[in-house]
């Protein structure tokens, strides 16, 4: 409990650290248009890329690497969420977790973390 507090208080506070740098270079209605752009491009990207990653899935499924569609799944759902939260470090997170090129690398982390907290040892990976 006090690690999940003590994550979204300083996360919250690196935002609204970096939304008022931000808003002194390029002004509040600039930092709010940025805001909504990233989320209105993050939205779009989290929807096709979420339906890519359902697509895949399948193909997953018959090579055997179901953990690896689920994780990038697990990844889309939260960039997508990131995404929808105001702020810059949580857009740029968000970002990596969606964009095919960098989620496909992180995946396997994931899976491997999974595996390792929940002492799962006959799912394939």
């Amino acid at each position: 409990m006090a690690k999940l507090f003590l994550l979204f208080t300083v996360t919250t506070s690196i935002e609204m650290y970096l939304l008022f740098t931000v808003s002194g270079f390029i002004g509040p209605m600039g930092t709010v248009a940025l805001i909504m752009i990233t989320g209105a491009a993050g939205a779009w990207l989290a929807k096709r890329e979420g339906f890519a990653v359902l697509r895949q899935l399948g193909g997953h499924m018959k090579e055997g690497k179901v953990g690896q569609g689920i994780a990038e799944g697990a990844l889309v759902l939260a960039g997508s969420m990131l995404l929808l939260t105001p702020g810059l470090l949580t857009d740029i997170t968000g970002f990596l977790f969606i964009v095919p090129w960098t989620r496909r690398r992180i995946a396997p982390y994931v899976v491997t973390w999974f595996l390792r907290t929940f002492q799962i040892t006959a799912w394939t990976g």
